[in-house]
């Protein structure tokens, strides 16, 4: 409390209520991983849901954001989703052929590949299981550490379309 002395300290009324959740302090350090500034395409409902403690919305929340960045930065069809969007969007240059819109052409063709498995891991990981059943998502730190990876990937979304900007200029 702000009024405390060196000699005597009280709990706050929020220091009180996390003293009685037994994962109070994990959920506390779970909010500080999220912390700083996150993708705008997360910081709404991702944030909101997460704070609410709904993880298992906010983790669907920020894989859908993925999807949905890849899909836009792509070009590609709405009939193409999840994992087989992802192995499409990255498909890897091979001898000679033109890879995904996505795929990084300046890259080694074993990055490509696995830039294309990071993606499609991802969705297929934390964003399918969501999609179709009820998911627990009881650990807030796990929650937070699958949005962080989400802000991630939508930031290699970003590159991705800067490179593609880059080459038709």
């Amino acid at each position: 409390m702000p009024s405390q002395s060196e000699n005597f300290r009280q709990l706050s009324l929020d220091g009180r209520d996390l003293a009685k959740d037994p994962q109070g302090v994990t959920r506390f350090e779970a909010r500080q991983r999220l912390s700083g500034p996150l993708h705008p395409a997360l910081e709404d409902t991702v944030r909101t849901n997460f704070d609410l403690g709904d993880y298992e919305t906010a983790c669907f929340a920020a894989m859908k954001a993925v999807e949905v960045a890849v899909r836009d930065a792509s070009g590609l069809d709405n009939s193409l989703v999840g994992v087989k969007l992802m192995r499409v969007a990255f498909a890897p240059h091979q001898n000679g052929k033109a890879g995904g819109p996505l795929a990084d052409a300046g890259a080694e063709g074993g990055e490509q590949e696995a830039a294309s498995a990071l993606f499609a891991g991802a969705i297929g990981a934390y964003k399918n299981p969501a999609s179709h059943r009820t998911v627990d998502f009881d650990d807030p730190i796990e929650a937070a550490e699958i949005i962080h990876f989400a802000d991630l990937l939508l930031r290699q979304v970003e590159r991705a379309k800067d490179r593609q900007a880059a080459t038709t200029t």
